[in-house]
């Protein structure tokens, strides 16, 4: 196939992905956080994985992968938190990663948002109890938005980055 017959075949085919779904109520839901207004449009995501068992990591993955696509509504994951607007904490945060989870929220700039991410960083989960847990992420920083499951499904973490870019 020559490049003019694929520009062709490009050009009859035409855009083939599905539309987005529709757009977070204008109205937040009662329950979420109230987003600064400088946050609206795109957010710079930094996650940090206070002691979880990876089952969340594995749907973040999902959520910034092709079939969820979460960056096409704004969110990016970033490596810094200085390059940050939103801090996702998932796990129980454990007494070795109290600190850093704490200098992390620190190091972004405001305004910010964080957000627990599953059950574990929302109220401990499972391991509320266990001898090397300080606590859900709201026991070591302010929390303002949290994403229940165990794991969440990527559809809840992208209607979550969602609600805090307005997308």
């Amino acid at each position: 196939m020559s490049l003019a017959d694929l520009a062709r075949l490009i050009r009859r085919t035409g855009r083939i992905a599905e539309p987005a779904p529709p757009g977070p109520p204008t109205p937040p839901a009662p329950d979420a956080a109230a987003v600064p207004r400088a946050l609206r449009g795109s957010a710079q995501v930094r996650h940090v994985d206070a002691g979880s068992c990876n089952g969340c990591e594995i749907e973040v993955a999902a959520a910034f992968g092709p079939v969820y696509d979460a960056e096409r509504y704004g969110a990016r994951l970033v490596a810094s938190p200085r390059h940050a607007d939103v801090v996702l904490v998932t796990g129980v945060v454990t007494h070795n990663m109290a600190e850093p989870l704490r200098l992390t929220v620190e190091a972004t700039p405001e305004p910010r948002m964080v957000i627990a991410l599953g059950d574990c960083a929302a109220t401990c989960g499972i391991f509320r109890g266990a001898y090397g847990v300080r606590g859900a992420a709201r026991d070591v920083v302010p929390v303002d938005l949290e994403v229940p499951g165990c794991p969440p499904e990527p559809a809840a973490i992208v209607e979550a980055l969602r609600r805090v870019t307005g997308r």
